[in-house]
């Protein structure tokens, strides 16, 4: 299935604002947290927003250095690549350069912590990172590839990029790409770009998890990028209980159980905080 935006449609839930002078908000719902508690099996399906939190860019976010002349979706397509790929590859390697310099954030901490607190806890990312993984998170499902997992653009063989972060220049230059050690092609990044098909097998894991779970997180999602938008619809539907953590109104609104308003950093720690207290 490939990558688009896309609405969906919505029924009603219950918003939560940000009312806590640090961000949160004064309580977590009983009934969440209840939900929570009993649930067997949960699934925390996160967006860009979580990484922004770590301080990394968001495609909606301006671009700078060199990068400052593009737009960023104009960059992540297989025919950006074609034709120049040594300004895409070095992009990419500016892009990884960053989040290797970022720490995982309170949010992937508490995602993470969250796991030893219940039965079973899948983690869904749209997300390009490895913020997660260094959290301490297992069995990452990343719909949209992954920075750190090249691939040769010609067979398709994965490629071992040198440990630690890249270094590029702040603001960023041309660098030509590396060459397959299989096949002599041009080694791309290992994202799905705008126009390609999200990995068949981690997509169909994601949407059978969705199915499956008691509850489900919706994390700095915008609700928008298409199939990934599927999963909390999917969940809502098989009865799950769904999450929306998110500090501004998106697609999500009119569809989930629970709203909570705020910087998932904040409200996160405070879900988990509230229920170890009720275990």
């Amino acid at each position: 299935m490939m990558r688009n935006m896309k609405k969906s449609g919505s029924i009603e839930n219950q918003d939560v604002g940000a009312t806590g002078g640090s961000g949160g908000i004064d309580n977590i719902p009983v009934q969440l947290l209840d939900a929570l508690k009993d649930a067997g099996h949960v699934v925390v399906f996160t967006g860009a927003g979580v990484s922004a939190e770590s301080g990394i860019p968001t495609f909606r976010d301006a671009l700078t250095g060199l990068w400052s002349r593009f737009d960023a979706e104009a960059l992540a397509t297989p025919e950006a690549f074609l034709r120049d790929p040594e300004l895409v590859w070095g992009w990419y390697e500016w892009r990884r350069m960053q989040v290797l310099r970022s720490l995982p954030n309170p949010a992937h901490i508490a995602i993470a912590e969250l796991a030893r607190q219940v039965p079973e806890l899948t983690v869904v990312t749209q997300n390009v990172d490895d913020l997660h993984e260094r959290a301490g998170s297992t069995a990452v499902m990343h719909l949209h590839g992954s920075l750190h997992s090249p691939r040769c653009f010609d067979c398709g063989r994965t490629h071992s990029l040198p440990p630690g972060p890249p270094n590029e220049p702040e603001g960023g230059r041309r660098l030509r790409p590396p060459l397959c050690a299989h096949c002599g092609g041009w080694v791309r990044p290992g994202i799905v770009w705008f126009g390609e098909s999200l990995p068949e097998d981690v997509l169909a894991a994601a949407f059978a998890a969705a199915r499956a779970c008691d509850l489900l997180f919706a994390i700095g999602t915008s609700g928008l990028v298409q199939p990934a938008a599927r999963i909390p619809f999917l969940a809502k539907q098989a009865g799950a209980k769904v999450v929306q953590v998110n500090p501004t109104a998106t697609a999500l609104d009119d569809d989930c159980t629970w709203s909570l308003r705020g910087a998932a950093g904040v409200l996160l720690p405070q879900v988990l905080k509230d229920l170890t207290q009720r275990k």
